[in-house]
């Protein structure tokens, strides 16, 4: 699995840059319109070579003209693997008067903090302050009020670690992202300010959508400039909940690596939606609960670092006291598990408790004994570095 680290940099608005997107945008349309026509009229699913060898621009370099060919195939292949679950989604179809622009590596010169990006013989390059190494790919596009470019890094994977014994439960949770024990320590995510976000995300959804059905008729201008400033703020705050995600399960994993921890088990909490009518409050906040993206992120950052990962039942992990063995008949109320056992008395952080059983489900071991250290929190830090897989 390749792992990259990408730079994000605002470039502004210039007639070249609106001049390369047109053409990137005619190249774009020009083969939807002739793949379609093909199908239509012969029959025919052409591949990506055959168009790339028609459709070329002496406007462009011969790769970024390429890149835009492999658009319109790459939508192809998503609709295909959408329609398997959806069979009303649509393929691409629509013609676009601006599109990105794709510069590869065979198309840049880096030198003295100048990237030089190249159009092809004949033609002004583009040119871009750029402190950083020379990316594998930049993209340029328009955010709304803007062109920004970004830049692709491929970093090497490190070697596999070797495998030992020493295991890592991750208890995944709505309040708290996930809960980490790895027989010695337990650590929390501090979900706080991802909880706040997704909340205001909710509000202004709420919001938004009342402005926009009660006080504005439908096809108006200014009903159209709203819906656009929805969409605009709402993007916003999703890029900062998946930012969030990011940086703090990178930081767990490498907490947990440098622990010395050679396999990750997370509970499995998959079907925790299926039949559950737990009152319309709680249900939205499980339907919006981001765990299968959580288990993504930890999953494949954790592979990436030579770390296996393993997928453990977790049923009454959460209510099993892990000294006494002795099982709750009722939820734990509140973010403190207590023993009901009276021989017993273990108390520790429910979410925590959660990960020792996960532990203990997967490498069968015996209870927990004597006291427990205290949980460590581990919160999210902005502007942090953070890798992310190609695969979202």
């Amino acid at each position: 699995m390749s792992n990259y680290q990408i730079h994000r940099v605002k470039i502004g608005k210039t007639e070249q840059l609106d001049a390369l997107a047109r053409e990137c945008a005619r190249l774009y349309s020009e083969t939807l319109v002739f793949f379609w026509r093909t199908v239509r009229r012969k029959g025919i699913w052409l591949k990506p070579k055959h168009l790339m060898r028609l459709y070329t621009s002496h406007k462009l370099h011969a790769h970024t003209a390429d890149a835009c060919v492999q658009a319109f195939f790459a939508a192809l292949n998503s609709w295909r693997e959408r329609r398997k679950s959806d069979p009303d989604a649509r393929p691409p179809h629509k013609c676009k008067w601006y599109f990105r622009i794709e510069y590869k590596r065979t198309a840049m010169h880096h030198q003295n903090g100048t990237l030089t990006l190249s159009n092809g013989k004949g033609n002004v390059p583009l040119v871009l302050s750029w402190p950083w190494e020379t990316p594998k790919t930049v993209v340029i596009h328009w955010t709304g009020t803007q062109y920004e470019a970004i830049a692709t890094y491929l970093q090497e994977r490190p070697a596999a670690l070797p495998h030992g014994e020493l295991a890592a439960g991750i208890d995944l949770g709505e309040i708290h992202m996930a809960v980490s024990y790895d027989g010695t320590k337990s650590h929390i995510l501090n979900g706080r300010l991802l909880r706040s976000k997704v909340q205001y995300r909710n509000k202004l959804q709420a919001k938004l959508n009342s402005r926009i059905d009660r006080r504005m008729k439908k096809g108006s201008k200014q009903r159209k400039r709203l819906i656009r400033s929805k969409k605009k703020q709402l993007k916003k705050i999703e890029h900062q909940i998946r930012d969030i995600e990011h940086q703090q399960t990178t930081k767990l994993i490498t907490t947990l690596l440098q622990a010395g921890v050679r396999t990750v088990v997370i509970g499995d909490v998959r079907d925790i939606r299926q039949d559950l009518d737990v009152g319309s409050k709680t249900n939205q906040k499980l339907h919006q609960w981001s765990a299968g993206s959580v288990r993504h992120k930890l999953t494949y950052k954790a592979e990436w670092r030579g770390m296996e990962v393993a997928l453990q039942e977790e049923s009454y992990t959460s209510r099993t006291c892990p000294m006494c063995g002795h099982r709750r008949k009722s939820k734990v109320s509140g973010r403190m598990f207590r023993c009901t056992n009276k021989r017993c008395g273990f108390s520790f952080h429910r979410d925590a408790v959660g990960a020792v059983n996960i532990r203990q489900k997967y490498l069968g071991c015996g209870p927990v004994v004597g006291p427990m250290a205290r949980p460590i929190g581990l919160r999210y830090t902005p502007c942090a570095c953070v890798a992310h897989s190609e695969k979202g």
